[in-house]
C-alpha cells in the first residue's frame, strides 16, 4: 500500500487548532500522521487527539527515545494509544541523542544499540500481555505485566541510520524509520533493510520559491542536526563526508556562522526540499519512486498558510 504521512503538530499552530485539518487529511489522500519528541510536544498527546479526530489515519511516533521513559511506562503509553486506535498505531522508538537524553533528561546515554535492542525485545513481550521478568544487557525488569494490553498490540519500528540498526529493524522490528535522507540515498538504505520491510523517512519540506530563504533555514537545521555524531556517521556512510567536512571543522572550532555558510547548496537542496508546492510534492514522490514506503512530510515555516500548503502537498490522486 502506498502511504503518505504528515508530521504533527505543525510549527506555530496551537495543538487544538489542528482539528479541522486533521479531519480533512484522509480525504486529501494522507494515510498517516506521525509525531516527534524533542523539546516541544510529547510524542503521544498529539496522536491521542488525532485518533479521535480522524479514525481513518494510521498514527506513528518518530520517535520516542528508549532512555527517557522506563520500559514499563513506555509500554503503558504505547498500549494506551493502541487502545485508542486499534490496529492503527505504530510505536517508533530509537536511541535519540546525548543532548536530549543527558542534557535535557538527566539520563546516561550509553550503549545505544544495545539499549534499543533490549527495549524492543521487552516491548514485544510486554505489549503482547506477557508477564516479563528478564535480565537484559542494559536493564532488568521483574514481574511486569500490563493491566490493559491492547489487542492488537501495536507495531514497533526502529529509528535506524546505519547498517547495524537497520538490520535490527528489519530482523526484529516491523520496519525502520530514518531521517535526513535524500531521495538518492533511499536505494542504499533499502538494500540493507531488504525489499519487504517498511521504510519510513521524515522529509523536510520548505514550500517556497525563495531559494535563498529556504537554503538559509535548511543550513541552520543541517548544522544543528548533522553535527550530532550519529548523523555525522550516517552521512559519512552515505558518502557525504567530504562535502560536510568543512561544516564539521567550523562547528568544532565554535564558528557556528561559518559552519552554516560552508554547507554546499547541493547538500541543502537534496535534504531540504523547496520550490513551489507542486515541485515539492514531486520531489517527495521521488523518494517513493526510489523505494521509500512511507514519506512523512515535515513542513517548515515559510510565512505562508501552512494548512493550504499541507493541502497542496497531498499525494497525487
Amino acid at each position: 500500500m502506498s502511504r503518505w504521512g504528515l508530521t504533527i503538530p505543525l510549527t506555530g499552530v496551537p495543538l487544538v487548532e489542528h482539528r479541522a485539518l486533521i479531519e480533512e487529511l484522509p480525504d486529501l489522500g494522507y494515510t498517516d500522521v506521525w509525531s516527534a519528541e524533542t523539546a516541544g510536544t510529547d510524542a503521544f498527546t498529539p496522536l491521542a487527539l488525532a485518533s479521535q479526530w480522524a479514525p481513518q489515519l494510521r498514527l506513528g511516533t518518530a520517535i520516542v527515545p528508549v532512555y527517557t521513559r522506563g520500559p514499563g511506562l513506555l509500554a503503558m503509553s504505547a498500549s494506551t494509544l493502541a487502545e485508542l486506535a486499534p490496529g492503527r498505531f505504530v510505536l517508533g522508538i530509537g536511541a535519540s541523542s546525548p543532548v536530549i537524553v543527558e542534557s535535557w533528561n538527566a539520563t546516561e546515554f550509553s550503549e545505544p544499540y544495545q539499549r534499543t535492542r533490549d527495549t524492543l525485545r521487552f516491548l514485544r513481550s510486554a505489549l503482547a500481555g506477557e508477564k516479563v521478568t528478564e535480565e537484559y544487557e542494559t536493564f532488568s525488569v521483574s514481574k511486569f505485566r500490563l493491566e490493559r494490553a491492547a489487542d492488537p498490540a501495536p507495531s514497533i519500528m526502529l529509528a535506524a541510520l546505519r547498517p547495524g540498526m537497520l538490520r535490527l529493524a528489519a530482523g526484529e522490528a516491523d520496519g525502520a524509520i530514518t531521517n535526513w535522507l535524500a531521495a538518492s540515498d533511499v536505494p542504499k538504505v533499502r538494500e540493507v533493510v531488504g525489499p519487504d520491510a517498511e521504510l519510513a523517512a521524515r522529509i523536510f519540506v520548505c514550500p517556497t520559491e525563495d531559494a535563498a530563504a529556504a537554503r538559509g533555514l535548511g543550513r541552520m537545521l543541517i548544522s544543528s542536526y548533522l553535527t550530532v555524531p550519529a548523523y555525522a556517521a550516517f552521512h559519512d556512510w552515505l558518502g557525504r563526508g567530504d562535502q560536510l567536512r568543512p561544516m564539521h571543522e567550523a562547528w568544532a572550532a565554535g564558528e557556528r556562522k561559518k559552519a552554516n555558510e560552508v554547507i554546499p547548496d547541493e547538500v541543502v537542496d537534496s535534504l531540504v526540499l523547496h520550490g513551489s508546492v507542486e515541485s515539492c510534492r514531486e520531489q517527495v514522490q521521488s523518494y517513493v519512486d526510489n523505494g521509500l514506503t512511507t514519506p512523512v512530510l515535515a513542513v517548515l515555516p515559510t510565512g505562508g498558510d501552512v494548512f493550504e500548503q499541507v493541502r497542496g502537498l497531498a499525494p497525487p490522486r
